[in-house]
């Protein structure tokens, strides 16, 4: 029989005091670093929710990251936004302003300081955060707006717009000063007024005629080119008796020439004198209305044209939404008249419809919607075919989504589009079309800037697409879609906002135009209608610069901007309580209770001091012991 040896580190006993020293060390290690272990096989069965956790709050950092950065972004295209309504603030001030004293170059103090403000916004709009610009939509490394001397004296090659109104300005003007008027004494009785172009954008457009001049025939506006004449027939007119003429200004505004019947000496102003010749001669009557009402169309197309005419050149050159423009021909009406909005899109002659006309089941397709005609109880795409020309262009518009409605001025219909490479129309009926102006299909948009389309521009009769010789002033993103879409950031799992800007904006745009306008213009300091055409210009930059019902403002960026900016304070929020709730999860599954691991560890020294009191009493152990 063999008696083997009691090997200490073979034991029960050995392996229980090396289990418990582990435990120690264990433990030594959680007190000291607070964690459970420090590989993930020692963390336990909850380490899988720790894991997940962990993977959140590193979303979360990531969310946090991108809403800091788009808050740099905002918080600089809200400064700049402050400053254009300032800078809105103080060119409309002195716009509002009755003085009217021009320097030698012929402006007035208010308009150098809109010149000077030009440049400031200019700066503005191409304020950058790092290498990105604000107000360049999703082209973030280009320049949204060209320098300011670029876009007011243009450069080498390209016209500025400085060039632009000036030749509006000769073509509205006509080179008899008339407004592309002609008047005329057909016969010693009678007095003629007509445009000198029909369908021109040019000049100033007759509206309406009316009179109480005793005994006098009145004919007009009618005829292409549109004319009204006033025959006196022989009578002269009572004191007090009246001629109104109404005319439609290139901006759109109107203006009325009042003439009244005088025999007070000297002739009042605004007022023509009756002949009081013995005997009585009426047709000098007729020469003193001719000679009143050449003064005042004069007057009127030298300070009210000009100022409108600089006005429409400023939206020739700056406006950036698109138009496809058509020159009707006359409707059936007798006498035949350009068409209105008014006109029927079919009828038998001598209505006020055109020629041809539409009929049942024609087809207009805008950008791929058909519009369909029918005789009567459109709805939807439909349209009667003696619906309006009005009625045509809401429909067009509600299918192009235009920001500004199609118009019809001077017998010529503008179709309008925010979106010029996407205008497409045809029609099954191309006379019908050819009707409304537009001969050739399909019909597409003019890209502005818009230029006077021949020389010498007084007696130019079109405009045209003058991308290719002028200045583009706006050179960021211009494609279809809202501004605010061309930056995006998602800052939570189901939250994005979007927080671009862009420098052709509406707001931004008809204000930066308006003060071009305003600090471009200038005129002869002693000339005789100089203060006329400062005056009437500054009145439509105050109205320009005022806020109207249904025009995008700056501040509606603003507020914009301002909700993203809440939508990320709100996601912060939320972020900010889920980090502490997952952290103590975390915390719950990876950490080592200090009390919890103090009180094991004591346990655990009392255990290993019995089995070391053990071990010592069994290494004393002998066979004459043990017997």
């Amino acid at each position: 029989m063999s008696i083997s040896s009691i090997n200490y580190s073979s034991s029960v006993l050995g392996a229980q005091i090396r289990n418990i020293n582990q435990q120690l060390t264990d433990l030594s290690t959680q007190l000291a670093t607070g964690k459970l272990s420090q590989n993930y096989s020692g963390m336990g069965t909850n380490e899988g929710f720790a894991i997940a956790g962990r993977a959140q709050i590193s979303n979360i950092a990531a969310y946090t990251d991108t809403i800091t950065n788009v808050n740099v972004s905002i918080n600089l295209a809200n400064t700049a936004l402050q400053s254009l309504t300032k800078i809105r603030s103080t060119v409309q001030t002195g716009s509002a302003n009755t003085a009217q004293d021009l320097n030698v170059n012929g402006q007035t103090i208010a308009q150098n300081t809109a010149a000077a403000q030009f440049g400031s916004m200019v700066g503005v709009l191409n304020t950058q955060t790092g290498n990105r610009y604000l107000f360049s939509g999703t082209a973030v490394n280009t320049q949204p707006v060209a320098d300011a001397g670029d876009i007011i004296n243009g450069t080498t090659t390209q016209a500025g717009f400085k060039t632009v109104m000036a030749e509006r300005q000769a073509a509205d003007l006509g080179a008899n000063g008339m407004g592309r008027l002609v008047q005329t004494q057909p016969t010693p009785s009678s007095i003629q007024v007509s445009e000198d172009v029909a369908g021109s954008p040019f000049g100033l457009k007759l509206k309406a005629v009316s009179s109480t001049l005793t005994g006098a025939t009145v004919t007009g506006p009618s005829g292409s080119p549109v004319s009204f004449s006033v025959d006196l027939n022989g009578i002269n007119p009572n004191n007090g008796d009246k001629l109104s003429v109404q005319f439609t200004l290139p901006d759109g505004t109107t203006e009325q020439i009042d003439l009244t019947a005088s025999s007070a000496t000297p002739t009042p102003l605004g007022s023509f004198a009756i002949d009081a010749s013995v005997p009585v001669n009426p047709n000098n009557t007729a020469a003193n209305l001719n000679t009143a009402l050449n003064t005042a169309i004069t007057k009127l197309a030298n300070t009210s044209l000009v100022a409108a005419s600089a006005v429409t050149a400023g939206d020739n050159f700056f406006n950036t939404a698109s138009s496809a423009i058509g020159t009707p021909v006359n409707n059936q009406a007798a006498p035949a008249a350009p068409v209105t909005g008014t006109t029927a899109l079919s009828g038998a002659s001598p209505s006020d419809s055109i020629s041809p006309g539409f009929v049942a089941g024609d087809t207009i397709t805008v950008n791929g919607t058909t519009l369909t005609f029918v005789a009567s109880g459109a709805t939807g795409n439909q349209l009667n075919v003696t619906d309006s020309i009005q009625t045509l262009l809401t429909k067009i518009d509600a299918i192009t989504g235009t920001s500004k409605p199609s118009t019809v001025h001077g017998g010529s219909i503008t179709i309008k589009t925010d979106d010029a490479a996407s205008l497409n129309i045809n029609s099954s009926n191309t006379g019908a079309l050819a009707s409304l102006g537009f001969a050739s299909t399909p019909v597409t948009a003019t890209q502005p800037p818009l230029r006077v389309g021949s020389s010498p521009a007084s007696s130019a009769t079109t405009l045209v697409n003058g991308s290719a010789n002028t200045v583009k002033w706006y050179q960021g993103n211009d494609g279809p879609g809202s501004a605010r879409s061309t930056a995006m950031a998602r800052v939570d799992d189901d939250v994005t906002v979007q927080y671009g800007a862009q420098a052709n904006e509406d707001a931004i745009r008809r204000q930066l135009q308006a003060i071009a306008v305003f600090g471009t213009f200038s005129t002869s300091p002693t000339g005789q209608y100089s203060g006329g055409q400062v005056a009437a210009l500054s009145l439509r930059v105050t109205q320009a610069l005022t806020q109207q019902p249904g025009q995008q403002r700056i501040e509606d960026i603003q507020t914009d901007i301002a909700m993203a900016q809440n939508t990320m304070k709100d996601a912060s929020t939320r972020q900010t309580q889920a980090k502490a709730q997952l952290q103590t999860i975390i915390d719950q599954a990876e950490s080592a209770s200090p009390d919890q691991v103090a009180s094991e560890i004591l346990a655990l020294q009392n255990a290993l001091q019995a089995s070391y009191q053990v071990t010592s009493n069994l290494a004393q152990l002998s066979l004459v012991k043990f017997l």
